[in-house]
């Protein structure tokens, strides 16, 4: 039996052109895939440079000392690294009183706007009553509306029960479901509570639990992710809030970090322009007070950081979880 020579080597060109075709999908695939991978990592490390930047340029500063701050030549690293401005920042902030001053208001509030917050949430998800679309747009409203617009009545009632300089301002509109942002925190709990499943109350009727055993047994606890994202937003809003503050606390003994760091950047300022009115005795030293600002800066922030060090884990976990809720 002969074999064609002829046909046995066209087969041989037809088997080499479409492994050279496989191979040149292949690698081009493989090419798009890393374009696509690198051009992903681009963008993503492009974002994380902006929200970094700051942070950066404020630990640079503030382990600067004041002739690295003004040498132009001088950018990120200084010539000597000084931590003697956060012993004055420590000093000017007044940070241990006012870390307290923020842990209450901060912490205190946040814990009872989850407890309050959840607790009207959950009524408006779960029950209907009259009223309920009226209250709702009630809600809505002190939401949408400003809180500058109404705090001449509040601050005069706050003032004629003799809450003006104690933490109460902030405390007992908390507990009563309100405070800041109370109110996206109950549409927060609503969305929420709206999507779980109503068998569970449904059981835990037939067993005989209440309306309110049922909330506080079955329903509050498998919250804990909206109870995370409002508990961190509740915090950092509270921790960073001026208006508040400046407008209840006139006493430096019950200020916060963020009124003391305002106060201490304010006297900076003043100083600097006196400074700058004055001869230097350094030819080409600029007075400069900037790198105590950024230690101060750095040390009202530090806390924020560290709890968010501490949550971010849980709070991913929280944000995955909430997906899985409803029916």
């Amino acid at each position: 039996m002969s074999i064609n020579s002829t046909s046995v080597t066209s087969k041989y060109t037809d088997l080499q052109s479409k492994a050279k075709d496989v191979w040149k999908v292949t690698w081009v695939k493989r090419g798009r895939g890393i374009i696509g991978t690198v051009f992903y990592y681009m963008v993503i490390l492009s974002l994380a440079f902006v929200f970094i930047y700051p942070l950066l340029y404020m630990v640079s500063k503030s382990l600067m000392r004041p002739e690295d701050v003004a040498d132009a030549t001088i950018q990120w690293i200084p010539r000597q690294f000084s931590l003697q401005n956060y012993d004055i920042a420590l000093e000017a902030i007044n940070f241990w009183p006012g870390l307290l001053n923020s842990i209450i208001i901060s912490f205190g509030s946040a814990i009872l706007q989850v407890l309050s917050c959840s607790l009207i949430g959950y009524g408006f998800a779960r029950y209907r009553f009259p009223g309920q679309a009226l209250f709702l747009a009630l809600v809505v409203f002190t939401f949408l509306v400003p809180p500058q617009t109404f705090v001449v009545p509040l601050f005069k009632l706050f003032l004629d029960m003799g809450w003006v300089n104690t933490h109460l301002p902030f405390i007992v509109p908390a507990i009563l479901g309100h405070g800041l942002k109370g109110s996206l925190f109950v549409l927060i709990f609503i969305q929420f509570y709206s999507r779980l499943p109503h068998v569970l109350e449904e059981a835990a009727r037939i067993d005989g639990a209440g309306a309110f055993r049922t909330y506080w047994t079955i329903m509050f606890p498998l919250a804990k992710p909206a109870m995370l994202v409002v508990f961190l937003f509740s915090v950092v809003w509270h921790w960073n809030d001026l208006f508040e503050p400046n407008l209840y606390l006139l006493v430096p003994e019950y200020f916060n970090l963020a009124q003391n760091m305002a106060f201490f950047n304010g006297n900076a300022n003043l100083n600097l322009q006196q400074a700058t009115t004055s001869v230097s005795s350094t030819i080409g030293l600029a007075p400069t007070l900037q790198n105590q600002i950024m230690a101060g800066v750095m040390l009202t922030i530090l806390p924020v950081l560290l709890l968010y060090m501490f949550t971010q884990r849980y709070f991913v976990e929280s944000v995955e979880r909430a997906g899985i809720a409803g029916e």
